[in-house]
């Protein structure tokens, strides 16, 4: 493909346009909140039944999460290299994305009473959404120049953001104006959301996958697919752990994204539970994240162009520390609502310059791009499942989702130790391909 042309980045940028939409409905407002309020008793109790055991819906969620994100980390490595030893990075993205999109439709058909359907629907869309997230970021150093990486990738999330908010009004209008319509109530409506989650996630994709093309792989030898994808995950490693600064910002990585991934899964549950807002406070809450992380994305991206990616990823992680801080204390919708704004800003930024610092490290020669961000996702993925995980047997021992939040300071501090030790390379490159049309 030809780098830097403008009609290819923009149907890239189409996949998060697609798929943020099950990010933002599903896993961060409508869906938990939904599960949250359909799984309470109206005497309170948050006790449900999941396969006879019996656990707090909150916990059951995190946890529930924590294990999709374990699943992907541990099926990712072998999927990556039999891409990139095939050359079918977009097949993998293919069926990533029909997974994901069909579990949100299976959602429709979650009324309260069938919790272990709703369950079993989330962990596989999250497995559909985070499995192809390697093979979508693995495009990023073929359609871009590394002087435009930082860039491309917040735009990426920058039409993620803008796509999610438009279907979130949608369906917070069809929610509230149900009547209009012609539904039954707020809960039909609801799952209805569900299901255009679904169909927007699936129509969207087809721009990105007519026009993104794969790479042919530079030497196919004969043998097993499967043994030969190992061989090719195997190699990377190699070179992988050969590359100091990879690690390290890898560690950093692996840290800092505990904090922000379980922040961004379960900033509605806490406001839900400690605060007692109200679903439609909560929803507006997201909202604002949403788009304020567009000017973020651009913000740290001109930051990281004149102070290079450390300084900027480094500003970022202090930020996050001092809002975990404040999400302690925290007593009030206001208060919430402030904290929104900052998670906002620093929330866009951080994910679109990780990737695209990643993007940058990969050493130039090597083709291999799947296998390398493989390791990137399977980072990210293993961050989530601690992070998740942690979040739900804190508030599981101590009852209280406010203990939750310092632990999330801890993996702030570890990453900034980590992300200042890599010393990652700031070489200001010129702008000598720009777009083509």
């Amino acid at each position: 493909m030809e780098l830097n042309n403008k009609k290819i980045i923009n149907a890239w940028c189409m996949f998060d346009w697609a798929n943020s939409v099950y990010s933002l409905v599903i896993t961060s407002a409508i869906f938990p909140i939904y599960y949250t309020t359909v799984t309470t008793g109206k005497d309170g109790n948050d006790i449900v039944d999941f396969f006879g055991f019996q656990v707090v819906n909150t916990v059951l969620y995190s946890y529930s999460l924590s294990f999709s994100f374990l699943f992907v980390a541990a099926i990712l490595p072998l999927l990556s290299g039999i891409a990139d030893y095939s050359g079918k990075k977009k097949l993998f993205l293919k069926v990533f994305m029909y997974l994901g999109a069909s579990s949100c439709i299976g959602l429709f058909f979650f009324t309260g009473e069938n919790v272990e359907w709703a369950i079993i629907c989330s962990i596989i869309a999250s497995v559909g959404f985070s499995g192809g997230l390697v093979f979508y970021d693995a495009f990023l150093p073929e359609i871009a120049s590394k002087d435009r990486l930082d860039n491309v990738s917040a735009r990426g999330y920058s039409f993620g953001y803008i796509g999610s908010v438009i279907l979130m009004i949608i369906n917070l209008i069809m929610i509230e104006k149900y009547d209009w319509f012609g539904l039954l109530d707020a809960g039909v409506a609801t799952r209805l959301a569900f299901l255009t989650v679904g169909f927007w996630w699936m129509a969207f994709s087809q721009i990105t996958f007519i026009r993104l093309k794969d790479k042919a792989p530079a030497n196919v030898q004969q043998g097993n697919l499967l043994t030969n994808g190992y061989k090719e995950i195997l190699k990377v490693w190699k070179t992988v752990k050969a590359l100091k600064v990879v690690k390290l910002f890898l560690m950093a990585f692996f840290f800092y994204n505990m904090g922000v991934q379980t922040v961004i899964y379960l900033a509605a549950s806490f406001g839900s539970k400690e605060l007692k807002m109200e679903s439609a406070s909560l929803i507006l809450t997201i909202l604002i994240i949403q788009l304020v992380a567009i000017a973020g994305a651009y913000l740290f991206s001109y930051v990281s162009a004149r102070r290079g990616n450390s300084y900027s990823l480094i500003l970022m992680v202090l930020i996050w520390m001092l809002t975990c801080v404040g999400a302690y204390f925290i007593t009030t919708e206001m208060q919430f609502f402030m904290l929104a704004v900052v998670v906002g800003a620093v929330m866009g930024g951080i994910q679109s310059l990780s990737r695209a610092t990643f993007a940058k490290l990969i050493p130039p020669d090597d083709q291999d791009h799947a296998s390398y961000f493989s390791f990137y996702d399977v980072t990210y993925n293993l961050s989530i499942v601690i992070g998740t995980f942690s979040y739900g047997f804190i508030e599981q021992i101590t009852n209280s989702m406010r203990n939750s939040v310092l632990v999330l300071i801890i993996f702030f501090v570890i990453g900034l130790v980590f992300l200042i030790s890599a010393k990652i390379p700031f070489h200001k490159t010129p702008k000598t391909n720009q777009p083509t049309s």
